[in-house]
């Protein structure tokens, strides 16, 4: 196994280790609550990837799929006369299926769409789910909001049970993220994102490929949304369906680094504890949201790639300098180099020709 690899499973494990013995370290409520909320970032940005960031297509209209986890949680636990507990987290996979689903004629629709065409369709989609939420009362009992079973657990250790939770959503997430990412369907996706046209030219099936990755994601955001309802322990349509979301998710896969499986992930990290940190700091007038744009503002304008590629490019930068300035391979002009480069390190690397193979 090459070192680079080796090093970088080292480090997942022990950001594993790490994470697991977080809430038994730490068990201040409010340490764990923002946590979890951080650990549902880490999976709805990196779900969101998964489908922007290796595809080209922004979408912002994830939280359509948020606010229909949630609310599938809600009627199916009231309707069978659930009690809180453990296993109400027993529907959180079929409330990620249930947003796949909503996905299937959201996708089909949108994604005969392209560039800032999509953008919009999928904004246009939000609001209209965010509409129906408000009046369609028989499913979602419009703003009077819905009361999902009370979880039976001590308030010292309320949030590690959803610390937990979290958690597994977000392991999920990576994991098929990066699944994704270094299989041939991922290979198409990034072909699309470099050139649809060609990629199709090539034998793609660019409209089945796109479809696949939008609902994939949706799953994940929707277990993401289910988590955060039971947590809340009440839904209502301005919570379910929030625009902040989607921006707040974009901007974490650009600030780690889009098209990356790492980068969403450190842009989570970073990012949620900071705007948890503004809201209790700063809660008048709405100053969090503006910081937070401006710093979304920020990003795109010195950060284009992210903090994980453009850190890459640096090292790289600084090896060849140093290359230069007379190392040892530097007196062997005519030694051939090889470079070995992993998908991680090269997201905008060219794959029309793997491909087409």
């Amino acid at each position: 196994m090459p070192s680079g690899r080796k090093a970088q499973w080292v480090v997942t494990g022990a950001a594993l280790v790490v994470a697991l013995a977080f809430p038994l370290i730490f068990s201040n409520p409010a340490t764990t609550s923002v946590a979890m909320f951080t650990l549902l970032f880490v999976a709805a940005s990196s779900a969101w990837n998964m489908f922007s960031g290796y595809s080209g297509y922004t979408a912002l209209g994830q939280a359509v799929f948020f606010g229909s986890g949630a609310y599938f949680l809600a009627n199916v636990a009231n309707l069978w006369h659930m009690q809180g507990g453990v296993g109400v987290f027993a529907l959180v996979p079929l409330a990620g299926l249930f947003a796949g689903l909503v996905a299937v004629p959201v996708g089909w629709i949108s994604l005969r769409t392209r560039r800032h065409t999509f953008v919009v369709i999928t904004i246009a989609f939000f609001f209209i789910f965010q509409l129906l939420a408000y009046n369609l009362t028989g499913l979602t009992n419009g703003s009077a909001g819905m009361q999902l079973p009370i979880p039976p657990w001590l308030a010292a250790t309320y949030n590690t049970y959803f610390y937990f939770a979290a958690l597994g959503v977000a392991i999920i997430a990576v994991a098929l993220s990066w699944a994704v990412r270094r299989s041939r369907f991922g290979l198409e996706l990034f072909a699309i994102r470099d050139d649809e046209d060609r990629a199709r030219g090539l034998g793609v099936r660019t409209g089945q490929v796109k479809l696949s990755a939008f609902v994939l994601s949706a799953v994940v955001t929707g277990m993401c949304g289910a988590v955060y309802a039971y947590y809340l322990g009440s839904i209502y349509p301005p919570f379910a369906f929030e625009a902040i979301f989607d921006v707040t998710i974009a901007l974490m896969g650009f600030f780690g680094g889009l098209g990356t499986v790492s980068g969403p992930v450190i842009g989570a990290l970073i990012l949620e504890p900071l705007q948890q940190y503004l809201n209790l700091q700063v809660t008048s007038g709405g100053v969090a949201l503006i910081l937070f744009g401006v710093l979304f503002l920020l990003v795109i304008r010195y950060l284009p790639q992210g903090i994980i590629p453009s850190s890459a490019e640096i090292l790289r930068n600084v090896r060849a300098r140093r290359a230069e300035q007379g190392g040892p391979r530097a007196s062997q002009p005519d030694q051939p180099t090889v470079h070995v480069t992993g998908p991680e390190e090269t997201p905008e690397s060219t794959t029309l020709g793997e491909v087409g193979k």
